[in-house]
């Protein structure tokens, strides 16, 4: 018998915060620590031992400030957002044999390498495939960041991208020409976990090697990562994958790395080449950390995953929530092909609360990490299980016409963490009955108790 079940009818829910006290020793255990460190080192980190890449935030607001610094570095044009305090550790701050071993291994490539981040993966590869009168085909619903990169490399270099919808066949067929030199797809998405159909993909890249003998299919499997597929996608047709390893592959949310794995040796050593001249080599010291905790990243990932599921059906049964998207729900839009290619459906969730507007959502995202074993960061695939208003945090400059046209509006993301699963619909259900009847002003007096009892900046 679980010590929140007052907490998990859909229908009812005490007007109190689950208390942290009533929760599994396992829930308890944990962020007891992340408390204990963060008392201890006067930074509300992610880990109960070690500095992370991302802090608690404790709610929107800081989210916020910082995004709003970032403007006025930008527009102001009299310093550096670098500048700016921490709030991602990409934004602040060769591997070893063995890392690319394992990494060879797991993806099974002729040829893999190590950077510092997801991100310089992925601007690596853009710029060795990009060139002067190429062409790239980007799907819809990629990491903004990577759209607005590639959209930049491409002007710059005399180059240019076409954006099709994730799934959309016909689209994708029409958009490739003689020029084209990559067609680039995530999966899962990001925040809508739409899944790839890699057949459908492999099929239309080969028949359009007739006319762009020099097409190849690029990958970026964060989020679904290797241990998903039933096949390695290297062997599905997929001539370049690249992965952040700061996600599920550390899964301690304490090192920043990314990595490239492909079959094509040239296109290997051309990244390398260019990562050797420009930078961007994994240093030894988060490689050695890396390697310490390699085995221990499946087996959290395979609990991340199941509860994140639990957790999925439980709010995609709930009066007041209107849509989830996670991969595990018969729903989801890309059923078939994550039935016929996929064997994981990963730890990473979406929501929307019936009725509720950006703000609102917002707002819901803000009063659930006051439940406090939710924490209110940017990523996924750590101890911790996160929350995030989207928009804040990641579309915050997207005008709202294209945010809706991506379907990005109005979303609360859940990075689901190793917490037992019913302390965490204990804490959902609660902030979905009991949120609006919490007010900003109510918020605000939390997070200021919360950041005085830990005694964190």
């Amino acid at each position: 018998m679980s010590g929140v079940d007052a907490w998990l009818d859909p229908r009812q829910c005490p007007a109190e915060r689950p208390p942290l006290s009533a929760m599994g020793a396992r829930t308890r255990g944990l962020h007891e620590s992340l408390d204990a460190h963060a008392r201890r080192s006067g930074l509300p980190y992610l880990h109960p031992d070690d500095p992370t890449v991302q802090l608690d935030l404790f709610g929107s607001s800081r989210a916020i400030a910082w995004q709003e610094g970032k403007a006025a570095f930008m527009f102001a044009a009299e310093g550096c957002w670098s500048e700016l305090p921490h709030l991602y550790a990409r934004y602040g701050t060769t591997a070893t044999a063995t890392l690319l071993s394992k990494l060879k291994a797991l993806e099974h490539a002729g040829a893999a390498l190590v950077c510092d981040s997801g991100m310089q993966a992925t601007a690596l590869t853009f710029d060795v495939l990009m060139g002067p009168g190429r062409h790239a085909v980007l799907m819809r619903q990629v990491y903004n960041k990577t759209r607005t990169y590639l959209e930049w490399l491409a002007a710059r270099v005399g180059g240019s991208v076409t954006i099709v919808d994730d799934g959309e066949r016909a689209a994708l067929e029409a958009a490739i020409g003689p020029e084209t030199a990559f067609v680039f797809a995530e999966t899962f998405t990001n925040p809508l976990v739409r899944a790839q159909d890699l057949d459908m993909l492999r099929e239309v890249v080969t028949a359009a090697r007739q006319r762009a003998p020099e097409l190849r299919l690029v990958i970026d499997s964060t989020i679904a990562t290797p241990w998903a597929f039933r096949l390695p996608l290297l062997k599905q047709g997929v001539d370049v994958v690249i992965g952040s390893g700061t996600k599920a592959l550390g899964g301690t949310d304490r090192d920043l790395w990314g990595y490239v794995a492909t079959d094509n040796v040239q296109l290997a050593n051309g990244v390398m080449d260019l990562m050797a001249m420009r930078g961007g080599i994994l240093d030894w010291r988060r490689a050695r950390a890396i390697l310490e905790t390699w085995d221990q990243a499946e087996p959290a990932h395979v609990r991340r995953s199941e509860t994140a599921a639990k957790v999925a059906a439980f709010l995609a049964a709930h009066p007041r929530v209107s849509e989830v998207f996670h991969p595990s729900l018969p729903s989801h839009p890309d059923a078939a092909a994550i039935a016929k290619h996929y064997v994981r459906h990963g730890s990473l969730l979406s929501f929307r609360v019936a009725g509720a507007d950006e703000a609102q959502a917002r707002h819901v995202a803000d009063v659930l990490a006051t439940t406090v074993i939710v924490r209110y960061a940017l990523s996924f695939d750590g101890l911790a299980t996160k929350v995030n208003h989207h928009q804040t945090v990641s579309e915050y400059f997207t005008a709202r016409p294209q945010l809706v046209r991506s379907g990005f509006d109005r979303l609360i993301r859940l990075a689901v963490g190793l917490e037992d699963a019913d302390d965490l619909i204990a804490a959902l259900n609660w902030t979905l009955h009991h949120a609006d009847q919490i007010s900003a002003a109510d918020l605000e007096a939390w997070q200021q108790q919360r950041i005085a009892s830990l005694g964190v900046k």
